[in-house]
């Protein structure tokens, strides 16, 4: 009796925080992280290289390989023996390919459910704007489908892809918040159902309560599974060059993703605690004895 009592208390204290672990990852912002400011480095020190006429820009890390012509449409060969493979490369001078990464300004943001902002701090242009009023610390995240996020002057099979994306990476955002508040609001259920069970000694009610945790662990995971197919979903849309990110753009997920992530471990040891402490109480029967009549003696 006294295991249960320890199995199904611990099994509600961990309920509890998980509670607060979630509450506290759906109002922060810090799902997903974004760090630009080694790209606006490199994009100023491009911008401010010399363009004085007879200057000639030569990047070190962009440098092509140097390939032996051909003689008589036969590869010539190294005095070391070994044969240079041609191969047919296409890529984009450095110049342009900076110019290209540099035309689009990125900034460092932290994402929510509800919010993206810009991260204080990051880069001082950004906070000049936000102290002078012309431009938002943070913006909503909008749950309903928008043809001004299209960008124009696209070719019509572009835009058409670009519309069915749309549609898919908001039905993916719906899908993470709707599962994550179901999971709070299971889980929370299953709390005052087990609590109640506690206090009236309700072996079913406390067994139900450790079904609900492991209900909304189920949810919390949909949830958070659909916010990484997300991400990655808008990682790698079509065109790239709108919705990519650099390589020297670091990005990765928060410490509200993280507390999401254990509030989940939380909830699904609540509901083992709570579903396998009524199974360790063993009922004390007590054996009715017949009267004396009925054992044969008179």
């Amino acid at each position: 009796m006294a295991t249960m009592r320890i199995l199904t208390a611990s099994g509600l204290f961990l309920a509890f925080c998980a509670l607060g672990l979630l509450a506290m990852a759906i109002s922060t912002d810090y799902w997903y992280e974004t760090d630009a400011r080694r790209h606006r480095e490199r994009c100023k020190k491009y911008a401010s290289k010399r363009n004085d006429p007879g200057y000639i820009y030569i990047s070190n890390q962009n440098l092509p390989l140097r390939m032996l012509p051909k003689i008589g449409g036969v590869d010539t060969v190294e005095p070391s023996g070994g044969t240079l493979l041609r191969a047919k490369r296409e890529f984009l001078p450095p110049a342009s390919a900076m110019e290209s990464r540099c035309s689009r300004r990125y900034n460092s943001t932290v994402t929510g459910l509800w919010r993206k902002c810009h991260r204080e701090g990051f880069d001082l242009e950004t906070e000049d704007l936000i102290f002078k009023g012309l431009l938002q610390r943070c913006t909503p995240v909008k749950y309903y489908y928008s043809s001004a996020n299209i960008p124009r002057n696209l070719p019509p099979n572009v835009t058409k892809t670009i519309r069915q994306d749309e549609w898919h990476a908001l039905h993916l955002q719906r899908m993470t918040a709707g599962f994550i508040g179901m999971a709070v609001a299971i889980i929370l259920f299953g709390w005052i159902v087990g609590v109640l069970g506690c206090w009236n000694h309700n072996e079913l009610m406390q067994y139900v309560a450790g079904l609900l945790f492991l209900m909304g662990g189920t949810c919390c995971i949909i949830s958070l599974c659909t916010c990484v197919a997300g991400i990655n979903f808008e990682l790698s849309r079509y065109p790239r060059y709108l919705y990519g990110l650099p390589e020297d753009i670091s990005h990765g997920y928060g410490w509200s993703m993280f507390s999401a992530w254990g509030g989940l471990g939380l909830t699904l040891l609540a509901g083992f605690l709570c579903t396998l402490a009524p199974s360790l109480h063993t009922p004390h029967t007590t054996a009715a004895h017949k009267p004396r009549q009925e054992n044969g003696i008179v």
